[in-house]
């Protein structure tokens, strides 16, 4: 039996890992954009961002002010777990307590602050039920400078392979400097509406750096990246030649009369934290 007492220390854990330390590769992509930049202002912003990187973990404090929404993703195999949805909720509550997360959720119409990041609906949790005896908890704390830049088409058949390129580029240069660039660009296709742009988060988990394991998906997202970073829009907007360090592309089936592609856009924070818990 996995307790509830269990994931609402190792969901605490995790959201403590991910505000403050950053993934080890995307910190690596970030290092390689820096060593090939050759604009005063790209190079200027980018060693900052690394600064900014090492400072919070020295200080153990949150690498940005924006700690996001919570969002947790959970892979559940034949095991036994007593208040899954309790423990999460506890979990957050405890992170935001001592680590100590912002509190960023309110009521989406009267915007009165919840104080503890819970609210309707939030934590947001996704179970995905998976083969084995484990559990698997991702956490991954959104900011809105980031997701405020989203986006969704509902394509048509016709609009093939170059109408999803050209979306998600012009979705990048409508984004501009707003999600503090350098990005990783989550990319969904297919499915239906809501699930395009859940397969579009889901693929920001991905390492970065590493492509599709299919070829023909894996060379897609070599070209949209190349032809984002062509834009120029470059770290913070400012210019250069890294506006996004990844382009991750997951995709689903869909019905013979459309074409759904979200876009979900991660800023350089790429923060996300892993456990796998076992009976």
């Amino acid at each position: 039996m996995i307790t509830q007492k269990q994931i609402e220390d190792v969901t605490s854990n995790l959201f403590k890992q991910a505000v403050i330390e950053l993934p080890s590769d995307v910190r690596k992509a970030l290092e390689e954009a820096y060593k090939r930049e050759d604009q005063d202002i790209a190079r200027t912003n980018l060693e900052a961002i690394l600064e900014n990187i090492k400072a919070a973990e020295e200080l153990e404090i949150p690498m940005c002010q924006d700690t996001g929404l919570p969002i947790v993703f959970v892979k559940l195999g034949k095991v036994k777990v007593e208040n899954l949805y309790e423990g999460i909720r506890k979990g957050v509550e405890k992170a935001t307590k001592e680590i100590p997360l912002r509190p960023n959720v309110v009521d989406p119409i009267t915007r009165v602050n919840t104080g503890n990041n819970l609210g309707k609906g939030i934590p947001q949790i996704d179970v995905e039920l998976v083969e084995g005896e484990y559990m698997k908890l991702t956490v991954f704390p959104k900011g809105f400078g980031s997701e405020n830049n989203n986006a969704l088409m509902m394509g048509l058949p016709g609009d093939g392979v170059e109408g999803v390129k050209k979306f998600v580029v012009d979705t990048v240069i409508k984004a501009g400097g707003k999600p503090c660039p350098p990005t990783v660009v989550g990319v969904g296709i297919g499915g239906s509406s809501d699930m395009a742009m859940k397969l579009a988060k889901k693929a920001l988990l991905r390492e970065v750096g590493v492509f599709h394991s299919e070829e023909r998906i894996a060379a897609l997202e070599k070209e949209i990246l190349e032809l984002v970073n062509d834009t120029g829009i470059g770290p913070m907007g400012l210019g250069g030649k890294t506006t996004a360090l990844d382009v991750k592309i997951e995709y689903a089936d869909t019905h013979t009369a459309g074409l759904p592609v979200g876009v979900c856009i991660q800023c350089w924070a790429d923060r996300h934290a892993s456990a796998v818990l076992k009976p």
